[in-house]
Formats: structure tokens, C-alpha cells, sequence
């Protein structure tokens, strides 16, 4: 557990601290472009939507190259990859950390599509934005300042992962997946989804360690981690905002 140091105070701001607002404004500014996005960010291209309702039988590869696809493009579930490893440096740990959530992912996006089990989607995806935010709170130290306890890391990313996992589950139901080949063809989507995860983690574990050589790190952290937090927060609101009035 890491705990940013945060400088409140009062009376005109410094330039660091105009500096860091401006940092903040324009990271919660790209993260709400990314979060709006995220509200389709468990759909399926109209292309490849049409495809699935179309076949029947085994194809692995398509499968897979669909789940990749879509984990890649998740917006929401990079942004809470990214709130996981902000502040792991051994890989132990973040292999460890990333094989909680694809145990949580994978769990309930199988059994989701085979027991026909779903949520609302724009419920599930509310609940997904609330561990975006959780996460960011909880890399800031919030918890322990706010109720002077510090919850379980490792469980809470596997709980939100099973979340995740529900997401895409409800979606996939929605395209009524032919149930000739459905074992296989599921293996293979959840094979890419767990291969596009990978894929992305690395671009951010790339990005991340320059970042965390140069000197505006840790300058900068608590900046990155309430926009990431706000950015959860967004789609929280836009998601019950969909489930109310639509």
C-alpha cells in the first residue's frame, strides 16, 4: 500500500501547484473522452456481430482474434489494469495481480454465457466504472485516511474481475452465439481476451517504466490516479444515467 503525499494548503497557489490542476483538468479531460467510449466498451462491432450470428460450428482462431479484440480495445478494463500495477515493480506481483483478475474475468464470462447468467449492462458496467474508482482511491491511500483500514488488495481484484468477466458475459449473450461448437468457440474468445490483456499490459508496463525513471513520477502520480478516479466516477454516472432513463 502506497500513500501519496498531498499538499492542501491555502492562499494563492504555487506555480507546482497551478502546475499539477492543469495536469489534473487535462488527464480528466482525456479520461472522460476514454470513459464515454467505455460505456460500448463491453459491445461487439456491428461487423463482428453479424459474424457470430452467422456461423455455427468450431473457429478457434476467429474466437480468438475476436476476444483479443475486445480486451485490447476495453477501455475500462485497461483503466483498471493500469490502477493495478501503478505501483508494482516486481513482476512476481504483478503476474500475481493480473492472474487474480483473469481468474475473476474468465470465471464468470464462461459460466456467464453458459448458464445464460447476466445483469443489467448498464448496471454491470456502473459497478465496473466503481473499480476504476475504487482503485485509484485505494492507490492514493484514501481508505486508510478516510476509515483507518486498508482492504485486501489481492481479494478486491479478483471480486472486481469477476465483475468485469460479467460484463462481457452479458454481452455475448446478446448476440445469440450459435451452441454448435459453444465449448470450444468460448475457449478461444476467453484464450484471446487473456492474450489482448497481456498484449495491453505490456504497452503499459513499456510506458510505465519510462515514466517511473524520470523525476515527474512521483510528482505526478497523485495527479494521474484522481483523474483515473474521476474518470470512474464519469462512467458510474453515465452508466446509471443509461439504466434510469432508458
Amino acid at each position: 500500500m502506497f500513500t501519496l503525499p498531498y499538499s492542501g494548503g491555502v492562499g494563492p497557489l504555487a506555480h507546482a501547484q497551478r502546475l499539477r490542476l492543469l495536469w489534473c483538468a487535462a488527464g480528466a479531460l482525456l479520461l472522460y473522452v476514454l470513459a464515454t467510449s467505455a460505456a460500448q466498451a463491453h459491445g461487439i462491432a456491428d461487423g463482428d456481430k453479424g459474424y457470430i450470428q452467422e456461423i455455427s460450428g468450431v473457429h478457434f482462431l476467429p474466437f480468438m482474434y475476436l476476444g483479443a479484440k475486445h480486451m485490447f480495445t476495453g477501455y475500462d478494463h485497461i483503466l483498471f489494469l493500469f490502477g493495478v500495477i501503478f505501483f508494482l515493480y516486481k513482476l512476481k506481483d504483478i503476474g500475481l495481480y493480473v492472474s487474480l483478475f483473469a481468474v475473476g474475468h474468465s470465471t464468470t464470462m464462461m459460466l456467464g454465457v453458459f448458464f445464460g447468467t447476466s445483469i443489467n449492462g448498464y448496471l454491470i458496467d456502473a459497478i465496473i466504472g466503481l473499480s476504476v474508482a475504487y482503485k485509484a482511491l485505494d492507490n492514493v491511500g484514501a481508505f486508510q485516511r478516510w476509515f483507518g483500514v486498508q482492504p485486501n488488495t489481492k481479494v478486491a481484484t479478483l471480486v472486481f474481475g469477476l465483475f468485469h468477466g460479467f460484463g462481457l458475459a452479458t454481452k455475448v449473450q446478446e448476440y445469440e452465439i450459435s451452441p454448435d461448437g459453444l465449448l470450444a468457440n468460448m475457449v478461444a474468445f476467453n484464450i484471446g481476451v487473456e492474450a489482448g490483456q497481456l498484449l495491453a499490459l505490456a504497452t503499459i508496463l513499456i510506458a510505465m517504466g519510462f515514466w517511473r525513471r524520470t523525476d515527474s513520477f512521483m510528482r505526478h502520480a497523485y495527479t494521474a490516479n484522481i483523474a483515473m478516479m474521476t474518470c470512474g466516477f464519469l462512467l458510474i454516472g453515465y452508466q446509471l444515467t443509461g439504466y434510469f432513463t432508458l
